[in-house]
């Protein structure tokens, strides 16, 4: 692979019928390259909890990942509410989701933390008001 491969999925709020979809398409992509059993296990995971916040919390968004040769950057941008303490929302177990979201299963409060624990470098930017913005970083070195 000499040039980048890069996805990009529109990401709707609210709509958990193909909720999953998007991350879903990512990981066979990186099958498909070749790309190291624990490096698609790892972005796969990811790549779902992001895409399930922006459609829990986000009220949508853009998922995108780029796929170089020794790497994995997948980036989670919205203009949802924002996140006004992010530490509060690093911490397992803690949710801002409906009660619609959870009785389906979703918003345990381990989204941010398995992201966060699957990346070799995570970032999150967030304003209230403006939206979110998430980056992780998965290399293929270090499974």
């Amino acid at each position: 692979m000499s040039a980048p491969v890069c996805l990009e999925y529109r990401i709707e709020g609210n709509d958990f019928m193909v909720a999953g979809a998007a991350s879903n398409n990512i990981k066979n992509t990186l099958k498909m390259l070749g790309v190291p059993f624990g490096v698609c296990t790892r972005v796969a995971i990811i790549a779902y909890e992001a895409e399930i916040n922006l459609v829990i919390h986000g009220g949508g968004g853009v998922l995108k990942a780029e796929i170089t040769e020794d790497r994995v950057n997948l980036t989670a941008e919205d203009e949802g509410p924002g996140i006004p303490d992010i530490s509060k929302a690093m911490k397992e177990g803690f949710t801002t989701a409906t009660e619609q979201a959870r009785e389906m299963g979703f918003g345990a409060g381990m989204g941010l933390p398995n992201i966060k624990k699957n990346s070799d470098e995570f970032n999150i930017e967030s304003e209230v008001g403006k939206g979110t913005k998430l980056y992780s970083t998965v290399f293929f070195n270090k499974q």
